[in-house]
């Protein structure tokens, strides 16, 4: 008779990962996290928060950009693949430090930048190409008219 090793679905794991390991140099997602944390000034989405007073604290807004930005340059438009992106992918973690912002707080920001996002994507992706920090990183779908903003259902209508 056979052996096998057996196995346990009820044993616990315990997986330590250190969120900055994640984020290797010469990667797109580096890219991103360093120029959205040393070079983009985010102080423009100051004035859209008013909770300085009451209210609950909102997501840094470098969080999102950065987990909207990579989201974008891995084909993830949707807001809840995004959402499920930050919990069950290790980069979107680090991306996010961990944090996890749900699809309705991703798409009222994507809402509120509106013609914003794009021409911020463009920029970030073009300062990584000139700086080499893509890595020889192939995004083959950039000027190819791609725009979540304005993406198109099964039967070619658009969703917006």
């Amino acid at each position: 008779m056979a052996k096998y090793k057996s196995y346990d679905y009820s044993q616990s794991v315990l997986i330590p990962v250190c969120l900055d390991e994640q984020l290797v140099p010469g990667s797109l997602e580096f890219a991103i996290h360093t120029l959205v944390q040393t070079r983009i000034d985010t102080s423009v989405f100051d004035c859209r928060y008013h909770n300085d007073e009451t209210g609950r604290e909102a997501y840094d807004p470098k969080i999102l950009l950065k987990v909207v930005l990579f989201g974008y340059s891995r084909g993830l438009i949707s807001s809840r693949q995004i959402e499920r992106a930050c919990k069950e992918n290790v980069v979107f973690m680090a991306l996010s430090c961990g944090q996890q912002p749900d699809h309705s707080t991703i798409a009222a920001f994507i809402s509120s930048m509106k013609g914003e996002i794009l021409p911020l994507f463009r920029d970030v992706l073009l300062v990584c190409e000139e700086e080499g920090l893509l890595g020889g990183t192939f995004l083959p779908w950039m000027g190819a008219g791609f725009d979540p903003m304005h993406r198109k259902n099964g039967a070619g209508r658009s969703l917006s």
